[in-house]
């Protein structure tokens, strides 16, 4: 009960301060957790912690809430690690989506800012969570060494460690390829339209003889149950959808920032697919297909 009330007992300049720090304290939750629900618990409890501190203690109100949602990520992730290994397939991230025609909004750029793509959180889940917040805070926002190892309770020598080991695995799992967003939006045009109209080789000259596919069903729609590690497999699943389903239709979007596609099947949102591209041709194709996941996508 005290909690509640001291939460809705807060000062405007403490609500100001939370909101102005807000898009980065999310894009931190985010890329730690990989869920927008998990994410915005992570926010509400660091945000009843904010108005239950000493503020006129603290040097940097941002600093304080960055250290507070990052330990606070760290604690659900370590939760929810014994979830996703019981979870029913493979683990992808809730995609955060925007329509191709928005600009984005200042708060959104924020959130936007780095790479957050579905391929590297794909990745970052081999990380152990600390691991994981060290990468994030060196490689995505930014941070000094001193900076993390205060964060993480740690020293600076071990916080250059778990950062160098984690870049290495991060370099390894998932090498860096910068493509335009034109380039990238026309190559998923072309996919777009071979795939929706079932045209077999047109979809086999899009994609790289090593293309890889993961599919997250949750457990609650089909989904595979290995990686895809074929171009030819792949090819053949883009067509018989169509075959088997008939009216398919794909829509642009940006997923995680980048290009992307969500796939209806009798106009219902079935899924929600990022790309990985190299060379002029698609690597990676990883697919959302899990209707908790979807849910707050809309048309």
């Amino acid at each position: 009960m005290t909690t509640t009330k001291r939460t809705q007992i807060g000062t405007d300049s403490e609500d100001t301060a939370f909101t102005t720090a807000r898009p980065r304290l999310f894009a931190i939750a985010y890329r730690m957790l990989g869920t927008r629900a998990d994410t915005e618990d992570v926010l509400q409890d660091a945000w009843m912690r904010w108005h239950q501190a000493d503020q006129s203690a603290l040097q940097s109100a941002e600093a304080w809430l960055i250290t507070v949602v990052t330990r606070l990520s760290i604690d659900r992730l370590r939760a929810a690690k014994a979830e996703r290994e019981a979870y029913g397939g493979w683990w992808l991230p809730e995609p955060l989506v925007e329509a191709e025609s928005n600009a984005p909004t200042p708060e959104t750029a924020v959130e936007l800012a780095g790479d957050l793509s579905v391929a590297l959180l794909w990745v970052l889940e081999r990380l152990s969570p600390e691991e994981r917040a060290a990468f994030l805070m060196r490689q995505v926002f930014d941070q000094d060494y001193a900076e993390i190892a205060a964060l993480l309770g740690k020293s600076e020598a071990a916080c250059r460690q778990m950062v160098h080991r984690a870049s290495d695995r991060v370099q390894q799992d998932r090498p860096r390829f910068d493509v335009s967003d034109d380039a990238h939006r026309d190559l998923l045009e072309r996919f777009a339209e071979a795939s929706r109209s079932g045209q077999r080789d047109a979809i086999r000259a899009l994609l790289a003889d090593d293309a890889h596919l993961v599919g997250d069903g949750g457990g609650k729609v089909p989904s595979f149950a290995r990686i895809i590690q074929n171009a030819e497999q792949i090819t053949k699943i883009y067509c018989e959808l169509v075959r088997a389903m008939g009216n398919v239709r794909y829509q642009h979007a940006r997923v995680n920032g980048e290009p992307g596609l969500l796939r209806y099947v009798d106009e219902k949102l079935e899924s929600a697919q990022s790309f990985v591209i190299e060379n002029g041709r698609i690597v990676g194709i990883y697919v959302v297909r899990n209707p908790d996941k979807l849910a707050h996508i809309t048309a």
